[in-house]
Order: structure tokens, then C-alpha cells, then sequence
């Protein structure tokens, strides 16, 4: 599996920018007015999301449209659906234990 979506993930501002780019597009100026950083820094962020398959860029004379690609976080929902399913298992199984175990000393009082 690749790192760079879980590398563009780990920085928060990041994060913010995607979110911000999953219910509609928008120009780097105004994701940048957004923000208490400099356009450049912004600039970088999106770099990262872009090349991490996190957004896409669509060029509009000399205007840059950004919007978030869902099926780039496929890789991140398919690692953690692989390591829920053992985990919520075994969570079930000891919540099972704690309900028998519960019902057991019910009985004996």
C-alpha cells in the first residue's frame, strides 16, 4: 500500500483543505483565504493531496479548480474494513463473555 495518502493525511491542515474540497470545488485562492497561512503554503498542501490521488485539479484558463476525488481514500477505507472486521470480533466475543459471565452470577443470587 502506498504511504503518501496516509502521509498527506497526517497533517491536519491537510485534512481541513479535504475537507473543505469534498462538497465543492474551488480555486486555490479561495481555499487559501480560508486559512492563516501564505497561498505558497497552501499551494504545497495541495501539491501533496494531488499527488497522493487525494484531490483533483482542473484548469480553467489561468484559474486552478480544486475538488476532493472519493475514490482516492479507497485505499485508506480498504486498510482500516481489513482490520475492523478481527478487531469487531473480538469485541463480540468479549462482550459476549461479560453478558454470560453477567447472567451467571444473576443466577447464583
Amino acid at each position: 500500500m502506498s504511504s503518501d495518502v496516509f502521509q498527506a493525511l497526517a497533517e491536519p491542515r491537510r485534512r481541513e483543505v479535504l475537507a473543505l474540497l469534498a462538497d465543492e470545488e474551488r480555486t486555490a485562492g479561495d481555499i487559501a483565504a480560508r486559512f492563516d497561512v501564505t497561498r505558497q503554503a497552501i499551494s504545497q498542501h495541495l501539491r501533496i493531496l494531488l499527488a497522493a490521488g487525494l484531490i483533483r485539479e482542473r484548469r480553467d484558463g489561468a484559474r486552478r479548480w480544486y475538488q476532493a476525488r472519493p475514490e482516492g481514500l479507497e485505499e485508506v477505507r480498504a486498510y482500516l474494513e481489513a482490520m475492523w472486521p478481527d478487531a469487531l470480533s473480538r469485541l463480540k466475543a468479549a462482550a459476549e463473555r461479560e453478558h454470560a459471565s453477567g447472567r451467571r452470577r444473576g443466577a447464583a443470587d
